[in-house]
């Protein structure tokens, strides 16, 4: 029923709230393609180990890049960022050809695969650096974002209100060279194979035609 209930607010998201400016939004995302320019976006969802497992399986995503942002301190390090007192959450910066895939879509997956009711937390994960955020990097996406947070919540999809951040963008620093491509890297390791995993092979089995083709052909 839960799906039922995404796939009629993502619809819905398409078509009733923004029906003026989908042509707008086709020609925006045409040129971008023409002109070969890849878009960004930036997401908190906990660990940042587990979201960049997930997007980097997106067919359209170009590049994922595990980091910190939205805190004050300059090039923080990872040690830095559990204390929980530089102000900055665990991302992924991504680029993806809006050709292939939209934001909405991206919104969609964002919110599928994490729980953003829980505070400062996703499961045994706590602290404000693993936070439910969005830095959006243009008006077009907070816009999006922020409706869709409200369908979201008036659907009732979680039984707690969602407590996503939607911030604007103003620093990302990428993730020491260790934490890039750490699940694909470390498979075995046990935070991975306890946690990720079963997340990325749920995600694999609800998003199975928004995946690239070689982990289709491998499920």
């Amino acid at each position: 029923m839960k799906q039922i209930i995404f796939a009629s607010i993502l619809l819905g998201f398409f078509i009733t709230i923004f029906p003026g400016e989908k042509s707008e939004t086709l020609k925006k995302e045409k040129k971008m393609t023409q002109d070969d320019k890849l878009v960004k976006a930036t997401f908190g969802s906990g660990c940042f180990w587990c979201t960049e497992a997930i997007f980097d399986r997106v067919e359209g995503v170009k590049s994922v890049t595990s980091g910190y942002a939205g805190g004050s301190v300059a090039n923080p390090t990872y040690k830095q960022v559990c204390t929980g007192s530089t102000g900055h959450a665990e991302v992924i910066q991504l680029t993806y050809n809006p050709n292939e895939i939209s934001y909405d879509e991206l919104l969609e997956i964002f919110w599928k695969t994490h729980d953003p009711t829980t505070l400062n937390r996703q499961g045994a994960d706590v602290g404000t650096q693993y936070r439910s955020v969005i830095f959006y990097h243009n008006d077009e996406q907070k816009k999006k974002a922020e409706k869709y947070k409200e369908e979201l919540d008036k659907a009732g999809i979680w039984k707690d209100p969602i407590v996503t951040q939607i911030v604007p963008f103003t620093n990302f620093y990428e993730a020491e060279d260790y934490h890039q491509e750490y699940y694909e890297n470390n498979p075995n390791q046990s935070y991975c194979s306890l946690v990720i995993t079963p997340k990325v092979e749920k995600f694999e089995k609800i998003f199975k035609k928004r995946l690239k083709k070689e982990y289709r052909e491998e499920i």
